[in-house]
Parts: structure tokens; C-alpha cells; sequence
């Protein structure tokens, strides 16, 4: 069984003439877990993947696998393997040939590597196609024989770049279920790249949000959902709206925020000072259709949209300076007093589940 490496990443860039890719980014991927690098297109994210398996130069900083400081060693040096998103099999191969390659390129001989290949496959459940070519292959099962071509080497920590973006919805479902059981059979890291926040709560023991080449939290998936650190990650992960105001008050540990329009909401538990930016989320699902008493914040909001999900319903208001604030009610809650699109609402949420965001400095 091949050990597991820490990943260390000490504030490491990546610069592209003019361009800087990822800006100082420092973060430690304990040995062992499941990692997701998450966030849009250019983010810095496959940047960051590249410079860890050494296919991308580091412009500065250091990078340590282990003990050992890794910063300048090619790939093949430093005991990683990576999968790629186009999974990159030899057509001309059969499945045997295609899994055991890396190893003939090492100088194993042929009888060791075919049976260490054909293992591999067993592993994956490939073992009866191992004398196919790839494009005798579903997509799902080119991706497990990629799979088995990158964990041949035993390597410390397994690489992937977005590794299900080219299946269709029901096949990843499944595949990322097998991904989980593997990483937690084999007991290496996985560091894996994705641009969907579904995959990453269902994979990762750690979230990396990543935008604009930083990183905007690092942290296990239920604390990326329920406290999310800054504004973009709030409305990255889809489950926070985000009201931005100005601190009006403050008073016995409550702060009060002021919104465009005039609302005022209050906040618990943040250091600020009167007049300063602030910005606060609210779970969608904690907001309710029902005015704001005492005890509960809110405000007047009108309905742009509505959609139906089976069990939920997806409501967007426009009001408090927001024009996609999003909330999610129950299918009963919404059919036992349903609204129509241009209806006038009164939202309201209890004063704990609102969460205080940062803002991440340049």
C-alpha cells in the first residue's frame, strides 16, 4: 500500500508574462485527505494542481511533498501521478499495455509490470476488458482505466484535473461515489480540481475556493456551507444571499448594517467601526415568507422568479439593494400559500443565522 504525502504549499505564484496566474497562495493538504481546489474558469485553480505535479514552472515560493522540498524536481521525481481531463490513453494499446506504460518507460519487465497492470484493473473492475483497446470503452470506464495508469506508480498524492466533466450527470454521481471509496481504500492524498460545488461537498475533506488566483477559504465542506468567509464564496457556493451596506450602530455586541434603500439588519459577533463597508449572508434556506417580528429581520421584497424543484421551490426577489435574492421553501410551505411572479413578500430570518463576511485583501 503506497503511503500518503502532506502537501505544502508555501506562498507560491504563478506568472504569466504580465499575468499572475495565483498570488502567493500558502496552504498545508494533510496527508491522506481528499482536497478539492474549487472555483470558475481562471480562478488559478489548474495552475495550482500543475505546479504541484510539476508541469507548471513555480515563478516563486516553495512547494514540500512530505519532508521533502520538491519546488524545482520534474515530475517524475516527485512521486505524485496526475490524470488529466482528456484521460489520454494510447488508442493503439490495449488496456494492459495502456495501464502498465509508465512502467516499461522505468524499465520493468514485461511479465512484472502486465501483472502489477492487470492488478490494477482488477481494482477498478476492469479486469475482464483488459484486452481491449480504449475506444471499446464507455466514457466511465476510460476514466477507471486512467485511473489505474496513474495509481500503477504508487504514488504519494493522486492528481485530478476536473476528472468527471466529461461524463453525463448520472455517471458522475456514480463515479464520484467510486472516487470517494477509492481515495478511502488506498489511504493516499487526492487533490482534485473541480468547477462544481456539488462534487466538491461530496468529495472533500478539505475545500479550496479559489478566485483570482487567491484563495478565499480553505476549510471542510459543512464550514464552507453554514460559514462562509468572504462575500464571493457566500455567492459562489450558491447557498447564501449577500446584503452590502454600511455599519449604522453598534451596540451590546450587535451590530446594525444599513443597505442600499434604507433596510437596516443586525449582525452578531464582528469588530467594526460606524460607516464601514459590511457585508452579511443568509442561508437561503433559513429565509421565510413571512413579515419580520420582533424577535426576526426582514424586509419587503417583489418576485422576478420562481422555479419548481419537486421537493423545494426556488423563489427570486429583488429588494434591499439585491436583485437575485434567493429563497428556498419547502414544496408544502410554497403550495399551501403560493405567490406569482411581480407579487410584493415579506421575508424575514432570525437574527443566528446570519453569518458576518469578510472581504479578502488584495
Amino acid at each position: 500500500m503506497p503511503k500518503a504525502a502532506e502537501i505544502d504549499i508555501v506562498s507560491v505564484s504563478k506568472i504569466y508574462g504580465a499575468t499572475t496566474a495565483v498570488h502567493a497562495i500558502s496552504l498545508k493538504i494533510p496527508a491522506g485527505s481528499y482536497c478539492c481546489f474549487l472555483g470558475p474558469s481562471g480562478c488559478g485553480k489548474t495552475s495550482t494542481l500543475r505546479m504541484i505535479a510539476g508541469h507548471e514552472s513555480i515563478s516563486s515560493g516553495d512547494l514540500r511533498l512530505g519532508h521533502v522540498v520538491v519546488t524545482d524536481f520534474p515530475p517524475a521525481r516527485r512521486n505524485t501521478a496526475m490524470m488529466f481531463q482528456s484521460y489520454a490513453l494510447f488508442p493503439h494499446l490495449d488496456l494492459v499495455d495502456n495501464v502498465a506504460f509508465s512502467l516499461k518507460m522505468k524499465g520493468v519487465d514485461k511479465e512484472t509490470r502486465r501483472a502489477k497492470a492487470l492488478a490494477m484493473l482488477r481494482l477498478m473492475q476492469m479486469e475482464a476488458y483488459a484486452g481491449r483497446r480504449p475506444a471499446q470503452l464507455s466514457g466511465g470506464q476510460q476514466q477507471r482505466v486512467a485511473l489505474a495508469r496513474a495509481l500503477i506508480t504508487e504514488p504519494e498524492a493522486l492528481l485530478l484535473d476536473e476528472p468527471l466533466s466529461a461524463l453525463d450527470p448520472f455517471l458522475k454521481i456514480r463515479m464520484r461515489a467510486e472516487l470517494k471509496k477509492l481515495q478511502k481504500t488506498l489511504g493516499i492524498t487526492f487533490v482534485h480540481v473541480t468547477h462544481s460545488q456539488e462534487e466538491a461537498m461530496a468529495l472533500a475533506d478539505l475545500i479550496v475556493v479559489m478566485n483570482d488566483g487567491r484563495i478565499e477559504q480553505a476549510a471542510a465542506p459543512r464550514i464552507v456551507f453554514e460559514q462562509p468567509a468572504t462575500a464571493f464564496v457566500a455567492r459562489f457556493m450558491g447557498d447564501h444571499n449577500v446584503l452590502s451596506g454600511r455599519v449604522s450602530a453598534i451596540r451590546d455586541g450587535i451590530v446594525e448594517m444599513e443597505a442600499a434603500g434604507g433596510p437596516r439588519f443586525a449582525v452578531r459577533d464582528i469588530a467594526q467601526e460606524i460607516g464601514a463597508p459590511i457585508d452579511i449572508g443568509i442561508r437561503t434556506d433559513r429565509v421565510r415568507l413571512e413579515p419580520a417580528s420582533e424577535k426576526t429581520l426582514g424586509f419587503q421584497a417583489v418576485v422576478s422568479n420562481i422555479e419548481y424543484r419537486g421537493a423545494s421551490v426556488k423563489l427570486t426577489v429583488s429588494g434591499a439593494g439585491s436583485d437575485d435574492f434567493t429563497v428556498i421553501v419547502s414544496d408544502a410551505d410554497y403550495f399551501n400559500k403560493t405567490v406569482s411572479v411581480g407579487d410584493a413578500v415579506s421575508l424575514s430570518w432570525a437574527l443566528e443565522d446570519v453569518v458576518p463576511l469578510g472581504r479578502l485583501s488584495a
